[in-house]
């Protein structure tokens, strides 16, 4: 199997691997059936469950599921960003300074979604303007940024000669440069 063997490093562990799976599915579940129903309502809960666990692992979860394992200022990302685009960007074993923050980006999109989501079917918010406005506003730039994420990982995934989205499924990432 690919990504297995000597020269080979455990990079994300399954429940990291999990969560991202189920985040992405529901995000994608949820933005598909936007008019509503149930399978948009419970695509929406599972989305604000797995975002809100990733970031309670991120803040105190094991090392390098931390965001400060991978989350860097805003003067490292911008140099990396100049990097990237000089084609001298140097590889990560775990996000890269632009990922990082796209990271952080899609969980409190996902998140903040979830949560007026599930703000606009309790009593007290039902039918408010503010909240369904809030909820689209979160929502919908998900449609600009999923797209984005994933060419981040393919521009990655060329430049460096490996495979990013399967090291997403298989948890793996080669030792060296």
């Amino acid at each position: 199997m690919t990504g297995s063997g000597p020269g080979w490093l455990r990079v994300w562990p399954a429940w990291q691997r999990l969560l991202h799976a189920v985040l992405a599915l529901a995000v994608l579940t949820a933005l598909l059936t936007h008019e509503g129903g149930r399978v948009h309502e419970f695509c929406g809960y599972a989305a604000l469950a797995a975002a809100l666990l990733r970031v309670l692992l991120g803040l105190a979860g094991p090392g390098a599921a931390r965001f400060s394992a991978f989350v860097r200022g805003l003067s490292t990302t911008r140099a990396y960003a100049r990097r990237v685009l000089d084609g001298t960007a140097e590889r990560h074993l775990n996000h890269n300074p632009l990922g990082g923050w796209m990271v952080l980006l899609l969980l409190a999109l996902a998140g903040g979604a979830g949560a007026t989501g599930a703000l606009y079917v309790t009593d007290r918010f039902w039918g408010e303007a503010w909240v369904i406005g809030a909820h689209a506003w979160l929502a919908w730039p998900m449609v600009a940024a999923v797209p984005l994420h994933l060419a981040g990982v393919w521009h990655s995934s060329r430049a460096h000669g490996e495979n990013l989205a399967a090291a997403m499924v298989h948890g793996r990432k080669r030792a060296g440069p």
